[in-house]
């Protein structure tokens, strides 16, 4: 069955009973849930559901998405190139953290075969890993529901426990200026990151670079790389500040 009418299915089955579930629908429909989870994120993507861990819901035209996984769903064919680059980046052996960005939730499809250690505050990124070659560290303390990660003074104790080769981690913007989160507590989840690790990536896409939000948390200094789509005339500053900048091919 190919997708248009696989489309159809799910979109039907959507508006009689409100839900999906991958398991179900990858039995119903002969297909693998690797597909079915495929197929949910591109309607998700395309806004004609809802993402959630175990499938997806049906869009309730008077309320905003607001599914960690409808997030990571939007600009995905950006994000996947920029967590293909970042994949390259990783060799087996390595322990690496991973944050809670939309992002780098995308990186786990590309490292699934690697024989990596992960080190992770976000249950996505642990429900991608969970059936792979990856041993995977889940970090303790304060769930935040929204953003489906662990947060709080337990989380960054439990960080700097351990040291990473490497950490790929998510801004909600980044200037010559520095970096800058939403939230106070993402922001000191993420320098936890970067003090325990030799060697940051910052992924981001195009619509992140100048970007100054609430919170200016931190310098260029404590990163070493950015991956990003961004045209390189956008990245001089960076570059001249020793930051270095890996093209995302699109």
């Amino acid at each position: 069955m190919n997708f248009p009418k696989r489309k159809q299915k799910i979109i039907e089955q959507l508006s009689q009973s409100g839900e999906v579930d991958i398991k179900q629908l990858a039995a119903e429909l002969n297909i693998s849930e690797i597909t079915a989870r495929r197929d949910l994120n591109q309607l998700a993507a395309d806004g004609l559901l809802y993402r959630t861990h175990g499938g997806a819901t049906k869009v309730n035209p008077h309320e905003r998405p607001h599914s960690f996984v409808n997030k990571s769903a939007q600009n995905a064919t950006v994000k996947d190139a920029i967590c293909r680059r970042a994949a390259s980046q990783i060799h087996n052996g390595d322990v690496i953290f991973m944050d809670c960005g939309s992002t780098v939730f995308r990186l786990c499809q590309f490292i699934k075969n690697k024989k990596i250690k992960v080190i992770t505050n976000s249950l996505p990124v642990v429900y991608e890993l969970q059936d792979s070659a990856v041993s995977v560290n889940i970090i303790g303390g304060e769930l935040d529901k929204e953003r489906q990660a662990v947060h709080g003074t337990t989380a960054i104790e439990h960080i700097q426990k351990y040291r990473a080769t490497k950490a790929f981690l998510g801004v909600d913007g980044i200037s010559e200026a520095g970096l800058f989160a939403n939230s106070e507590y993402e922001a000191s989840i993420t320098t936890a990151f970067a003090a325990n690790s030799a060697f940051i990536y910052i992924l981001c896409d195009a619509s992140k670079i100048s970007k100054e939000t609430y919170l200016n948390f931190a310098g260029l200094d404590i990163i070493n790389a950015i991956i990003t789509d961004a045209d390189p005339e956008r990245l001089k500053g960076f570059k001249e500040s020793g930051v270095v900048i890996l093209k995302a091919g699109i």
